[in-house]
This record gives structure tokens, sequence and C-alpha cells, in this order.
């Protein structure tokens, strides 16, 4: 089966919102895009290339996926797997792409992505897309958390959680650092609806001691 994690640059508060630029996503006036440009470094930039050369398929909000059509296709260098793999973007007016190898969920998306999972292909990679993300989590569709947490506190912007239960999303506590300055592995596990818990693989989070 296809496991879907989720990769997100996050506050301390828990905000993923335009981490990447002022201009990324300026939505419900929110003025703080670009915070995580201060803590960029070579420890976070390997702990991410990791991700990145894994082969994937990608599952984007609307949202997300504009902001990737406008830069990706010009930067292929830099992440070359992000053109050739199939994306798969939840959207209800989206008809046409200016990137390769896309197919779009315009009704039931739930149900298409739990088929997605059901099928053959490599596991599916989530960045950003927080309205898409809510929406999985509510139906328990997410087995992994891979987040970059930074030593920011905004009080305000998209967050992870909004208001609900986020299926149960714990950590055991098992670290194992491997940059002493700033980042660890977390390992964490997850609570289905049914109280059930289920493993979830490791994931990066940034300490910054």
């Amino acid at each position: 089966m296809r496991r879907i994690t989720v990769l997100e640059h996050i506050t301390l508060d828990g905000v993923i919102q335009a981490g990447g630029g002022p201009d990324e996503d300026t939505s419900d006036g929110f003025a703080y895009g670009g915070w995580c440009a201060p803590y960029d470094d070579d420890a976070i930039g390997a702990a991410v290339k990791k991700m990145l050369d894994m082969p994937i398929d990608l599952l984007l909000g609307r949202k997300t996926f504009d902001i990737w059509a406008a830069f990706w296709p010009q930067h292929g260098d830099i992440w070359p797997g992000v053109n050739t793999a199939t994306k798969y973007v939840a959207s209800n007016t989206m008809t046409s792409s200016r990137m390769a190898a896309v197919g779009v969920f315009k009704r039931g998306c739930c149900e298409k992505v739990a088929e997605l999972k059901q099928g053959p292909g490599p596991d599916l990679h989530i960045w950003g897309s927080g309205n898409l993300l809510q929406t999985l989590m509510k139906h328990d569709l997410v087995d992994n958390f891979w987040l970059m947490i930074y030593p920011i506190t905004l009080g305000e912007g998209k967050a992870v959680c909004r208001g609900h239960d986020p299926g149960g999303v714990q950590g055991d506590g098992k670290h194992c650092r491997f940059d002493w300055r700033h980042s660890r592995e977390l390992r964490a596990r997850r609570c289905s609806p049914n109280r059930n818990t289920r493993a979830i693989t490791t994931g990066v989070a940034v300490d910054f001691l």
C-alpha cells in the first residue's frame, strides 16, 4: 500500500503558511511570508534533500500547485524529480497546467486519495497544501508527518491543526540527532480514530539549541 507523508516547514505555534517568501500566500492578510529564510542552512538543506531524492508522487492543493507551477519548471536542476513525478492536484476549477504529469481531482477527493493509496506506485508526498491537508487528516488518510520546526512564533496564519483532533499524533520520545547544532530525527506514532496505534516513519524536526 502506498503511504502519504506530509512534509511541512512549521513554526513553534504550528503555522505553515508562506514560509518560502513574502508573496507566497498573503490570504487572510498574512504579512509574515518568508519566515523560514533566516534559519535556512546546510543542515536543513541536507535533510530536505534526503526527502527530495526519494522516488515519490506528489499530492497537492490548488494554491500550492500554482506556486510550484510558476517556479519548478525553470528550476529542475535543484529538484529533478519534481518535474517527472506524477502530481495529483485537488481542484474544482483547474483545467490545464504548465507542468507535466498532472492529474486533477475535481470531486470526491478523499475517495480518490484512498484509491490511490491502494493502487500501485511510489509513496505520495504532500508539501504545503494546508486546506487539502485538513481534509485528509479528518478522514484519517495521512500516514507520516515530517515536520521541520523553526524557533519562531507568529501568532497567526494557516496551521497544521485548525481546531480539530489531528488524528492523535504523538511523539514517542525516541530521538536520534544527526546534527548537533540544529536538527534531530523524530519518530512518532499516530492513533487512528478507533484508537489503535499505528507507527509513523521517521521524520525531521529542527531543534535549534
